[in-house]
């Protein structure tokens, strides 16, 4: 891996001046980024360091109830931060089920968003769209572990988790680079296999994630995270889910492990659910209707009935609490 400098600036002036440096990306925990490069999907000369910028490893609240975090705070610090969890427990939830105490000590929130997509025909020696291939080998092939829903060529499933809460939690995501900062809806900042394949978030070049921020309107009320897995731990999921309802009675229900992106469930399906008073059977049938598009794969259809289950878990919560 011959990198050939490494900058540690520390201003966010400096930080847009290093990565606009031909083949520079940045870094912060590289918990993703080392094992990209020993794959050869990341080749970089130049690696820019983003601990070290202002307010970058903080967490600090706003006078009105917001919260606003740091890319390069370590998911560690998400998971445990009292205000997070008082104000906001899905998020917390959501960096707490991410990997292993080592990886949580290390990763940040801002990579956490940013991390490339899991499939073993994207990260091994095979064909795949988002590395130039005419095809998507996952579609016809090993795609246990792959999309649900279509939202391009591509059937991976992105995973990350704080992405799934980030969305349910109506957060903003900011940005800069070379065109000055600017700001991004959580929902919209992982984009389909439809708009784009050579990234999974809509990062121009020289662009980094500088903070993500979460409204005083989404603090509170009821709210949770849940990730099921293959495994007891230390694992990606194979459908989590992220549901709120808020102080004013909105419901959010987004879930992950099923699409491209964080699938958030239909806003009429919300809207029912935020009505309250629903019977077991009318549970059942807003969940199947939320997956009422899904298209499993030959080796996935397993993923509907966890989706299924998740959700009348999370219908049953938020609408009787």
């Amino acid at each position: 891996m011959p990198v050939q400098s490494y900058h540690t600036p520390d201003s966010w002036e400096g930080a847009v001046s290093a990565l606009a440096r031909d083949r520079a990306v940045p870094t912060a925990g590289g918990t993703d980024l080392v094992p990209l490069m020993r794959a050869g999907i990341a080749d970089p000369d130049v690696l820019v360091d983003l601990r070290h910028l202002p307010d970058s490893g903080t967490i600090v609240a706003g006078d009105d109830g917001s919260l606003r975090l740091g890319a390069a705070v370590t998911l560690d610090a998400v998971a445990h931060h009292a205000l997070v969890r008082a104000q906001f427990p899905a998020l917390a939830e959501a960096a707490a089920s991410v990997g292993s105490q080592p990886l949580r000590d290390v990763g940040t929130l801002g990579g956490n968003l940013c991390q490339r997509v899991r499939c073993w025909y994207f990260r091994g020696d095979h064909p795949c769209l988002r590395r130039g291939g005419t095809h998507c080998s996952a579609e016809i092939g090993e795609n246990q572990y792959h999309a649900i829903f279509r939202t391009g060529g591509c059937v991976v499933a992105h995973p990350s988790d704080c992405a799934v809460a980030l969305v349910a939690l109506d957060a903003t995501v900011h940005l800069r680079g070379p065109a000055g900062p600017r700001q991004v809806p959580a929902a919209g900042f992982l984009v389909p296999s439809s708009q784009r394949l050579d990234a999974e978030s809509c990062l121009e070049p020289g662009e980094m994630v500088e903070a993500v921020s979460l409204p005083a309107s989404a603090a509170g009320g009821t709210q949770f995270f849940h990730k099921q897995m293959q495994r007891a731990a230390w694992d990606f999921a194979l459908v989590s889910i992220a549901a709120a309802k808020r102080r004013d009675g909105a419901v959010r229900l987004v879930l992950g492990g099923v699409a491209n992106t964080p699938w958030r469930v239909t806003s009429s399906i919300e809207e029912d659910v935020a009505s309250g008073g629903l019977s077991d059977d009318d549970i059942e049938t807003l969940a199947q209707r939320a997956l009422y598009d899904a298209t499993p794969l030959a080796k996935n259809a397993y993923k509907l009935d966890l989706a299924t289950a998740l959700l009348c878990r999370a219908i049953a919560r938020v609408s009787r609490d």
